[in-house]
């Protein structure tokens, strides 16, 4: 830090106090945003904040001031809030910075018009992110992380101050938004549940006419919990929104979007080009893909398990696993047209034994009996059409379209 007088500490929170003061009584959100973004790091925050640890007494300013003291509630806690952020105690600054965003919302629900919305969100971005460097300062000091779930309990309410009728309602899906962030973060993602229900019960509002921003991260984090809940074609049509909605230059959003949207696909029937793999580095799915294609059991199974940790940390593992019944069909489908090429009469009379072979050569040792039971499930999902007969060990195939398509539906829907 470099050396400043106490004159010019003096200068830099008048200025602060007055820019804030002008930002509220000209309505200016833009410039108001830019005054509260306190983890953004930028250097006129930064140099504030050097003046406010040099001169201790900042209060004294704003209370001397009638201009300053109506908004004292909010400015006070701030002030320490930068502070201590400047200072790294991320706990303290996190209880300041609590504090004047709930005087801020008191101001914000009396406030007629909208006119303050992009200040809200960084309030509602700063909330959040103040509370996960807080909680990991708490958990390197040995402490229970606590402060994301009440930065949670915080945007509930500032959810609920939205909700309304008006035109601050178009805030309400940048605040859901922040809060899934926080749900999925803590794991507490049924708690989405309610606030998915406020904004999609609500006919006041149509969704098209929030900011696309929003519906995008709206409908990527819905669509994620849409994977979990195993409703695959909820979750295409979100997800695919999303994709379809996201900024083409934003590659970092549209790899997160197909991190999840892939597996959709996959468990639809829809298989990814390699080239989409290749652009946005999700080569893990490859040989997912190419077992499909070849029926390759032995290729998926060591695709999930090279890929273990990955899958499992994006809650998409048992999305996967599932397309084993995929890949058995195709593996059949396989031996089906070698049996056509050979003998055309007799293709559609599969002998279970040379299921049992092909398994083999791909190193997947099964007796007759597992075959069939798998048969069996097979037939039961739609993924063929056909029948045993149970003597002969033999599945005889239905001569009109044996390997049905899932046609972009999940298997057995």
């Amino acid at each position: 830090m470099a050396y400043i007088s106490m004159g010019e500490a003096h200068r830099r929170i008048t200025d602060y106090l007055n820019r804030f003061y002008d930002a509220v009584s000209y309505q200016d959100g833009a410039s108001l945003k830019v005054l509260l973004s306190l983890s953004s790091n930028s250097p006129s925050l930064l140099s504030l904040a050097d003046a406010l640890n040099l001169y201790q007494d900042a209060s004294r300013l704003i209370k001397q001031s009638d201009n300053y003291s109506q908004l004292a509630e909010i400015l006070l806690p701030l002030f320490r809030a930068l502070q201590n952020y400047r200072l790294a105690n991320l706990i303290d600054s996190y209880q300041a910075f609590e504090k004047s965003a709930n005087a801020f919302i008191q101001e914000f629900r009396n406030w007629d018009s909208a006119w303050a919305l992009e200040a809200l969100y960084v309030v509602a971005y700063e909330i959040r992110v103040l509370a996960e460097k807080a909680d990991r300062e708490l958990v390197s000091s040995g402490k229970p992380p606590e402060k994301l779930k009440a930065a949670g309990s915080f945007l509930m309410k500032v959810f609920g101050v939205l909700a309304g009728k008006g035109t601050k309602r178009v805030g309400a899906l940048y605040v859901t938004c922040q809060l899934f962030k926080i749900y999925f973060k803590l794991g507490t993602v049924h708690l989405c549940r309610s606030v998915i229900r406020s904004i999609e019960t609500a006919r006041i509002f149509d969704f098209e006419e929030f900011p696309r921003r929003d519906k995008v991260t709206y409908m990527y984090y819905t669509g994620r919990l849409e994977v979990f809940n195993e409703n695959f074609p909820a979750a295409d049509h979100k997800l695919s929104y999303a994709l379809n909605h996201c900024n083409p230059q934003s590659e970092a959003n549209i790899r997160k979007i197909l991190k999840y949207l892939i597996p959709v696909k996959l468990s639809i029937g829809i298989l990814p080009k390699d080239w989409l793999l290749e652009k946005y580095n999700l080569v893990e799915y490859r040989n997912v893909v190419q077992a499909l294609k070849r029926g390759d059991l032995r290729l998926l199974r060591r695709a999930l398990q090279d890929h273990e940790d990955r899958f499992l940390r994006s809650g998409v593992y048992l999305v996967l696993e599932k397309l084993e019944l995929q890949v058995y069909q195709r593996l059949i489908k396989k031996i089906y047209i070698i049996q056509k090429q050979k003998d055309p009469n007799k293709a559609h009379q599969l002998k279970l034994e040379i299921i049992v072979k092909a398994l083999k050569w791909l190193e997947m040792d099964m007796d007759l009996d597992e075959v069939e039971c798998i048969v069996a499930i097979l037939i039961f999902k739609n993924l063929v059409k056909g029948y045993f007969a149970h003597k002969s060990k033999v599945v005889v195939l239905s001569k009109q379209d044996p390997f049905p398509k899932l046609n972009g539906k999940p298997v057995n829907s």
